[in-house]
């Protein structure tokens, strides 16, 4: 099993529906995160590929120059969708209610998760439903630092260290077959998050873990 029933469970078991009700128009990582994510995305997306922002928000991290054929949008809140001027179309869906993602299959060549991985209480469905819509040799770009939800984050999350929650999303790829062994990316920030959060100033740690759909196209879910 990938996560016991306990390392599941959040401190708040309210309807996410009820939590995210209302917009957030704030940025959830620092600045230099967001350039770091942004030259990421630069480095590895396609111009004029079909890309899938899953758990989205108000902001794109998404190259202004790059021109992109469609980009599908997901989150929790229509009006922070609705402010996000790169998404061509969205939808809202509760992942934790419901896994299965109105997309038909192969149809992105990249999905991108920002910040919000940490949120999934049933990771490997969602994953496996990534894997489904994604073209052969599509990537699943994962990113994270170490700023969350504590209320709403998954047990597993929250009890572990920031080098265990990257384990954690391989692991996640690791039980979708059909993934290759992820690629990790890890910038841990230069002060320790406990001095942080006593106010010494210090950049978010960055950090992605990048899965590719491999090529075969034999592999079927039972």
């Amino acid at each position: 099993m990938l996560l016991q029933p306990r390392q599941r469970t959040k401190l708040d078991e309210s309807d996410d529906t009820l939590f995210y009700d209302y917009p957030r128009f704030v940025t959830h990582v620092d600045d230099h995160f967001i350039q770091q994510l942004t030259d990421l995305y630069r480095q590895r997306l396609q111009p004029h590929s079909r890309i899938f922002d899953l758990m989205s928000s108000w902001v794109s991290h998404l190259p202004e120059e790059m021109a992109f054929e469609h980009v599908e949008g997901h989150g929790m809140n229509a009006e922070e969708l609705d402010r996000n001027s790169r998404l061509d179309h969205y939808f809202v869906q509760n992942l934790n209610q419901q896994q299965l993602l109105p997309l038909p299959d192969r149809s992105f060549d990249a999905v991108l998760n920002t910040v919000s991985v940490q949120y999934l209480q049933l990771p490997e469905a969602v994953f496996a439903e990534v894997y489904r819509i994604l073209k052969p040799g599509g990537l699943f770009i994962v990113s994270f630092s170490n700023r969350m939800f504590y209320q709403k984050a998954i047990q597993a999350w929250r009890d572990s260290s920031e080098a265990e929650r990257v384990e954690l999303v391989k692991r996640y790829f690791a039980a979708i077959p059909g993934f290759a062994s992820p690629e990790v990316l890890a910038r841990p920030g230069n002060v320790p998050s406990l001095l942080q959060m006593l106010g010494v100033p210090g950049g978010d740690p960055f950090y992605a873990v990048i899965g590719q759909r491999l090529e075969d196209s034999s592999r079927l879910f039972h």
